[in-house]
């Protein structure tokens, strides 16, 4: 299921002189088999879209809680960042999706946002989730504390993952570096409270630093579902439902100076 497009129409829409930048957001399930989540990539870009965004640890799913997810780590040149290169470039779009990297402690891999074709990147995530009763720490790495902005097609990026939803000062990092889209691949667990988390935070850091937000998760029963695109005074342009879905929505800079002008906070801040 597509959601429809908001803030434009993708029919015949160039992205012209960057003024608009076409997104994607797959809410697909990952399973417990690399191969079968590395499947999907190709159907889940195709289209014409500027940036396509695959929810976190889309390569593997973490399993049963506390598992050892080591064994499924690859390298930045492995099986999974390759073939997204591969589909990505072959479509003409920049696609993102969540993958275990190898990293320097090899029973603890880094929980990876790769970043490949028109755009190359990679951003390990800040914040592990020791919290709501998991201990991510324990089987994962942290990532190092630089945050990220990246260029997708003359729009300003800001990498995020999950968990880091939760830390408004890498939001307000990220847009102090120029970013005018927050990216949030997530698996954002089910429970008690947490879909109200979701929806609020993702609209909370998109009122505050006026900026795009763009949150992709896993559908229901494990995770929250509700991938949402969030406008930059907190307009909620397209939300999916629990159930597996694609959204694509169009981004207008028009639509973001004019917020920025509505509402110039960022420029008025004394701390």
């Amino acid at each position: 299921m597509h959601g429809v497009a908001a803030a434009g129409t993708l029919e015949g829409m160039a992205n012209e002189a960057s003024d608009q930048l076409r997104v994607r957001v797959v809410q697909w399930a990952s399973g417990l088999d690399p191969d079968a989540n590395r499947a999907r990539l190709e159907a889940g870009v195709a289209g014409e879209t500027d940036l396509v965004v695959f929810p976190e640890v889309f390569q593997r799913d973490y399993g049963k809680a506390g598992s050892d997810v080591s064994p499924y780590a690859e390298p930045l040149d492995g099986p999974f960042a390759t073939e997204l290169d591969r589909v990505a470039s072959a479509a003409g779009t920049t696609a993102m999706a969540g993958m275990f990297q190898r990293s320097a402690d090899p029973g603890r891999p880094l929980n990876t946002l790769v970043v490949r074709g028109r755009t190359s990147a990679a951003y390990s995530k800040i914040h592990l989730y020791d919290s709501f009763g998991y201990r991510e720490s324990d089987r994962l790495t942290a990532g190092g504390l630089e945050p990220q902005v990246i260029d997708v097609d003359g729009w300003k990026v800001g990498l995020t993952i999950c968990y880091d939803l939760r830390f408004p000062e890498l939001a307000r990092q990220l847009v102090d570096q120029g970013a005018e889209v927050l990216v949030v691949p997530a698996g954002w667990l089910a429970g008690p409270h947490k879909l109200h988390h979701w929806r609020t935070l993702l609209q909370a850091r998109a009122i505050e630093n006026t900026v795009y937000v763009v949150g992709a998760g896993q559908p229901e029963p494990r995770y929250c579902g509700h991938s949402m695109v969030v406008g930059p005074l907190g307009a909620v342009l397209a939300e999916a439902g629990g159930d597996e879905e694609v959204l694509d929505v169009v981004l207008s800079r028009a639509d973001l100076e004019e917020a920025r002008t509505t509402n110039p906070a960022l420029s008025h801040r004394r701390l």
